[in-house]
């Protein structure tokens, strides 16, 4: 009887809601699948087989289900069917736009692109899943932090000497082996983050003492030095490179992490003025930066050559209007490089406006699901560390959205979840399990320890709450 009633028990505490919303993404894929199959051949008599991707997709995503029931009960159960929602859209998209791609990647058969974003899926879900194990306690992310600095930065700093160009643009962003390339910036991303999470944790008692020069009151200078040089090495090396994408999402990173943790706006008002003197002057000094302001305010002229992109662009969200031309029937095709830097053209295209907005929903649930793993977080550091992840995915969504749209210059960085490339896509998946595993985390300690009753207080800012040592 003891056994029976501990088996119910074990049933009502399962992870029912993600269950259910997990039910969604795994319907997409099938349904997605079947139009993109059956669109070419213009009936259902198609090879059942080439369902092998959705199915195996679905058993990832109901594997993680399993694995968190089973290990990290205690995690946003809204955060994973989010991110399968992304991802099953991506993976259609790339599979329909695979057959103008296979030319790039020739094998036998429906490969190429589509079949390597399943590849990369599969490890993508293996990496949050061992990301999950591995980081049973995150103290040592922060007691190592200057040593993942030291590491990431000499990885990015030898794309200058053994870096390939994979795109033809003239920078060496990648490592190359064999058929694999690797991006080592978008690790780097997460390396920062945990290293900026892990130096405001230490010095989160000094960031209250100001300096009062006159009317002019100064921060901690002294003790922000080592953040701020680290964090000008990194932007050093983006600027050499002529990453200029990843050189304003670690700017904004860097500036979005030590607002939260002081609340003080005088971070945002120095920020916004030397983000404008240092794009006025790489403005002036690289001619790529030009080029893409230029066609930022009117790509018309330059349509036949630079500006292509941008205006197929346009022209596949004209054609797809409010409700789209339906998955298989646009031409995304015509946009350069729209499995990379415009696929969300190739959705807007085919799924339309609405299509384009739901997009976006999911994108701004997901973000505001990792806030507010940050506000639950009970200790300084995880607080840090879901906010830093948290706005990297938002702000690279906000970065390539805006460009692929024309509202700023266009920056040649990937959709999360949802354009091709393995590094983005394996970082992001690191990023969604580190912030599974706190939100597991912050329930094991509300377990033992519940939160204090609601006050009619204000609220202090988030990174002068108090924390526990």
């Amino acid at each position: 009887m003891n056994a029976l009633h501990q088996l119910i028990s074990a049933i009502r505490r399962w992870r029912w809601t993600e269950f259910q919303l997990l039910i969604v993404p795994a319907v997409i894929s099938l349904i997605g699948m079947l139009i993109v199959l059956a669109v070419p051949a213009g009936d259902l008599h198609f090879n059942w087989r080439d369902l092998w991707m959705s199915l195996l997709f679905i058993g990832l995503v109901y594997g993680t289900h399993l694995f968190l029931g089973a290990t990290n009960r205690g995690a946003d159960q809204v955060l994973l069917p989010l991110v399968a929602g992304l991802v099953a859209l991506g993976l259609i998209t790339i599979w329909r736009l695979e057959p103008s791609l296979v030319r790039t990647y020739p094998t036998a058969g429906y490969d190429g692109v589509a079949s390597k974003q399943v590849l990369w899926i599969t490890i993508g879900f293996g990496l949050m899943l061992a990301t999950m194990l591995v980081s049973r306690d995150l103290v040592w992310l922060r007691r190592y932090k200057y040593t993942w600095a030291a590491l990431g930065t000499l990885l990015v700093a030898a794309t200058l000497v053994a870096g390939q160009d994979l795109n033809g643009s003239g920078i060496k962003l990648w490592f190359k082996l064999g058929s694999f390339a690797f991006q080592p910036s978008e690790l780097l991303k997460v390396v920062l983050v945990v290293f900026l999470a892990g130096y405001l944790y230490d010095i989160r008692d000094l960031l209250a003492l100001n300096t009062r020069i006159g009317p002019i009151t100064l921060p901690p200078l002294p003790y922000l030095l080592p953040m701020g040089a680290v964090w000008g090495l990194v932007m050093l090396l983006f600027i050499i490179q002529h990453d200029l994408g990843s050189a304003l999402l670690f700017f904004s990173i860097f500036l979005a992490m030590l607002f939260v943790a002081t609340g003080k706006p005088l971070y945002v008002v120095g920020g916004l003025v030397a983000f404008a003197g240092g794009a006025f002057a790489m403005y002036q000094l690289f001619a790529v930066v030009k080029l893409r302001f230029n066609l930022w305010l009117n790509p018309w002229p330059y349509a036949s050559e630079a500006g292509g992109q941008i205006v197929q662009a346009l022209y596949a969200y004209a054609t797809g209007g409010i409700l789209g031309t339906g998955f298989g029937y646009g031409s995304a095709a015509w946009v350069p490089a729209v499995h990379t830097d415009f696929v969300y053209a190739a959705i807007g295209e085919e799924l339309g406006l609405a299509g384009t907005l739901g997009t976006l929903c999911l994108y701004l649930l997901m973000v505001f699901r990792g806030y507010h793993i940050a506000l639950r977080a009970r200790d300084h550091f995880h607080q840090m560390l879901a906010v830093g992840l948290s706005t990297i995915l938002g702000l690279q969504t906000l970065i390539i959205l805006g460009g692929a749209t024309g509202m700023i210059p266009l920056t040649g960085i990937t959709l999360p979840f949802i354009s091709y490339g393995g590094s983005s896509l394996l970082t992001n998946f690191i990023i969604i399990g580190l912030l599974l595993r706190v939100s597991a985390l912050t329930a094991q300690q509300q377990a033992r320890k519940p939160f204090p009753a609601a006050s009619s207080a204000t609220p202090a800012p988030l990174g002068s709450l108090p924390v526990r040592p």
